[in-house]
């Protein structure tokens, strides 16, 4: 499968297994977004300063489309599930546009709501539920994606609702407060209210939420600290998660990222150094040691009269196969937490030498990637932890990481560069 990468206004398609370039595309102005169509067939390319979307075809490379939305302006632009249309918000959310690739008829959806997630769609493809404000209220519109109709409209119990998310069943909507109240909202399929759930009232609220792929638990994470796991049949509490900065339990294993200097055999300097003895003189290893318990965790005390302070579980992801949940405590910024959920228990923390920038399961076994900005990749799974140093001059700070659904490669984006990471498989016993 390809690729795609932009560079100013060209866009770049690649093999993904290859990095060989396929195809190349000139766009009308600076690209600042892309996504690929459901069946990679189409990509994308957003133009927000100049409210303009133009589409690709990797079949046809002589078929294009460009979508102007002109005065009324851009500021969000997706694909449809179906990969045959295209969801464009106006600015100042006052609609979303919805274009037909195949038609070209076009849909409007009045008071969207400009929230962290206001759109939603469940993982067949078959409804689509957006968050909207209209009188100073709340409301969630579900539609049937297949015409674009009404299915239902409902206001929420919320006194500003941030975002909205379908359980991977596509039967259950949650909908949560912002961070000034602590409220999670359970919806059906026809607008009924589950359940609600409030774990305290006053101080700072939710600030992560992750439905495990089962759809049986809903993972919340508050500024508070702690990560609290709702069940699926009565939709109670059967858990809080907590993040100390010290690590007491023998039944948690603690791996503590250390760096060495190399060490060099003096009978293969050379004058003048070889580069790649000269980049090797100057690199630090990493590696893993396993700490003791007691343990104590690098932790920043929040500053109490700043906006966003830096405290509470902003990062929540569970395993592909349900059996682990990953967590950072924004107030211990260098430590990956990972839970059994089988056990309820706390199996792992990874302690790193930087700041945590992000994390993400391999979509095919229970293998964790982090990066901390540094040059190295950082795998764990059950069998144990490996640092993995990304080869080449200079220094590649990994920001951010997304897998390849088949787990097999790994594509790895420092601010302007990126590299792919391929892993040899490995059987799962």
């Amino acid at each position: 499968p390809p690729q795609a990468s932009c560079v100013q206004h060209r866009l770049v398609v690649r093999d993904a297994s290859s990095l060989q370039i396929l195809q190349l595309y000139s766009c009308v102005d600076q690209i600042q977004y892309i996504e690929w169509s459901s069946d990679s067939l189409f990509i994308l390319c957003a133009m927000y300063k100049r409210g303009i979307v133009q589409v690709w075809s990797l079949e046809q490379s002589e078929w294009h489309c460009k979508i102007d939305e002109g005065s009324a302006g851009l500021v969000a632009s997706c694909w449809s599930p179906d990969g045959r249309h295209i969801l464009n918000t106006t600015e100042f959310h006052l609609r979303i546009t919805v274009w037909s690739l195949c038609t070209k008829s076009v849909s409007y959806i009045k008071y969207p709501k400009a929230c962290q997630q206001g759109v939603a769609f469940t993982k067949d493809g078959r409804y689509m539920a957006v968050a909207e404000r209209r009188d100073c209220k709340d409301f969630i519109s579900i539609f049937v994606c297949r015409n674009w109709q009404l299915l239902r409209h409902f206001d929420t119990e919320t006194q500003d609702l941030f975002g909205i998310e379908w359980a991977p069943n596509g039967c259950v909507l949650a909908a949560w407060d912002s961070c000034l109240e602590y409220k999670v909202l359970l919806y059906s399929l026809d607008g009924r209210l589950l359940s609600s759930y409030r774990a305290y009232e006053w101080p700072l609220g939710i600030k992560s939420i992750a439905w495990s792929p089962s759809s049986q638990f809903l993972a919340i994470g508050s500024f508070d600290e702690k990560v609290r796991i709702l069940n699926h049949v009565t939709w109670k509490k059967i858990t809080e998660l907590e993040h100390p900065a010290v690590i007491t339990s023998k039944n948690t294993i603690v791996y503590k990222e250390v760096e060495k200097s190399p060490t060099l055999d003096p009978e293969r300097l050379s004058f003048p150094p070889t580069r790649a003895l000269a980049s090797s003189l100057f690199s630090t290893q990493s590696k893993y040691d396993i700490c003791q318990v007691p343990v104590s965790l690098h932790y920043i005390k929040p500053v109490a009269d700043k906006p966003n302070p830096k405290v509470g579980v902003g990062m929540l992801a569970f395993s592909a196969d349900n059996c682990f949940l990953a967590t950072k405590n924004d107030n211990i910024p260098n430590a990956v937490w990972i839970w059994d959920i089988r056990k309820l228990k706390l199996a792992v923390v990874l302690e790193q030498l930087y700041t945590v920038q992000g994390f993400q399961w391999d979509p095919c076994q229970p293998r964790l990637a982090v990066c901390t900005g540094s040059s190295r990749v950082y795998l764990w799974s059950p069998a144990g932890c490996v640092v993995v140093k990304v080869p080449g001059e200079g220094d590649f700070q990994i920001m951010s990481l997304s897998w390849h659904f088949s787990g097999d490669s790994m594509l790895l984006l420092s601010k302007d560069h990126f590299c792919v990471c391929y892993l040899e498989r490995e059987e799962v016993k």
